[in-house]
C-alpha cells in the first residue's frame, strides 16, 4: 500500500512515469500501454494494499497484485534481461502464501464480518 501511496501522493504518477517508465518508450510497447501501466501499478498497489489490510475483497486484491507483479517482472526483464529480484521475490512469496493460506486463518477481516451479516438475514 505504501508503495502506491508514494507513487500517487508523494511523487504523482506523471513523475513516476518520467522516473521509471520513460525507458520503455525505446521498446516495442506502445506509449498508451506504458502510460496505462504506470497508472495501473500505482493505483493497484495503493487500493489493493489497503483492501488486504482491512480484509475486504481479499482474493480479488491478491489476484490484481499478482498481475501487478507479473507486469513489473515483465517490464524489468524487458529492459534488463538479468535483473535483481530482491524487490519482486519477497512480495511474490508473501502474495502466494497469503493466497494459499486457508481463509479461516484470517479471523479479523471485513469479508468475514460481512458474510456473517449476510448469512444471518
Amino acid at each position: 500500500m505504501m508503495q502506491g501511496y508514494g507513487k500517487i501522493f508523494t511523487y504523482t504518477v506523471p513523475k513516476v512515469y518520467a522516473m521509471f517508465f520513460k525507458d520503455f518508450e525505446k521498446t516495442f510497447l506502445p506509449n498508451w500501454l506504458i502510460g496505462g501501466t504506470a497508472y495501473y501499478t500505482s493505483y493497484v498497489e495503493l487500493i489493493c494494499g489497503f483492501l488486504l489490510i482491512i480484509g475486504l475483497f481479499r482474493k480479488y486484491a491478491l489476484y490484481l497484485l499478482g498481475i501487478d507483479l507479473l507486469v513489473v517482472s515483465f517490464g524489468h526483464g524487458l529492459l534488463e534481461p538479468i535483473w535483481d529480484l530482491q524487490h519482486v521475490m519477497p512480495r511474490a512469496i508473501l502474495l502466494i502464501i497469503i493466497l494459499i493460506a486457508p481463509a479461516e486463518w484470517d479471523r479479523w477481516n471485513v469479508d468475514r464480518f460481512w458474510s456473517a451479516d449476510i448469512s444471518r438475514t
